[in-house]
């Protein structure tokens, strides 16, 4: 492991601080019923739909998946929806509040991991699907970066790939994030054939339009220079 234990730990102690500060946060913002949430949500299911497609999976019933920061399930449910078997899901997470309700609302044939992924014991080449959503903007050591990259893609069989879904610009209010342009994705994986699509309309815009009609939504992410976020297929 080219990162120090010393490093490790200390980001790791900072990424806790981080989704507890977040607490703090009205629960309503992330409601699945607020709809800047719901809309933005629905769009990201049409986006995995699209993926799909692109990427040939079908039949999706025998294909492996592992999500690195699963949080408290809301993508794993999706993947299920979609077609995925939950036996062949396995959901990652580390903060140990996140596991319990990780634990209380998936099948029971879903595997959970408990824990930082860099000390995940998985077999090399095990999966078809690596997949993280809004983990790496959330870590904010680069080296910590490069190693979570390099370990994820060692789990991925040939012809397999990372699924990444992440913002791409620095939030100006929130120094706990930071955005993940593409050319830091080009960088952490040199060897992959990336096809990415730009999704989401920024959430400042996206809380203020919802407001008044969910449909607004729709509207104003027509044009891609207001959408932050980006969808990547990212091919071994």
């Amino acid at each position: 492991m080219s990162i120090s234990k010393e490093k490790i730990d200390l980001e790791l102690r900072e990424i806790e601080k981080r989704y507890e500060r977040r607490k703090k946060i009205d629960p309503d913002y992330y409601s699945n019923l607020n709809p800047a949430i719901y809309m933005g949500e629905q769009e990201k299911e049409r986006a995995f739909i699209k993926w799909i497609k692109y990427a040939n999976l079908l039949p999706l019933e025998n294909k492996k998946l592992i999500e690195i920061g699963a949080g408290t399930g809301r993508n794993i449910i999706e993947f299920i929806k979609l077609g995925f078997s939950p036996e062949n899901l396995t959901a990652n997470e580390l903060l140990p509040e996140r596991i319990y309700h990780l634990r209380e609302k998936m099948p029971p044939n879903v595997t959970i991991l408990e824990g930082n992924a860099l000390e995940l014991n998985l077999v090399k080449g095990s999966f078809d699907i690596v997949f993280q959503s809004m983990v790496f903007s959330s870590i904010l050591n680069t080296e910590f970066q490069r190693e979570l990259a390099a370990r994820m893609w060692s789990w991925i069989k040939p012809g397999g790939g990372i699924l990444w879904y992440d913002f791409t610009f620095n939030n100006p209010v929130n120094k706990d994030v930071a955005g993940i342009p593409f050319k830091r994705i080009k960088k952490l994986y040199p060897e992959g054939r990336i096809k990415k699509w730009r999704i989401t309309l920024a959430p400042p815009l996206s809380r203020i339009v919802t407001k008044a009609n969910p449909g607004f939504y729709d509207v104003f992410n027509f044009f891609p220079f207001l959408r932050t976020h980006i969808l990547c297929w990212i091919r071994k």
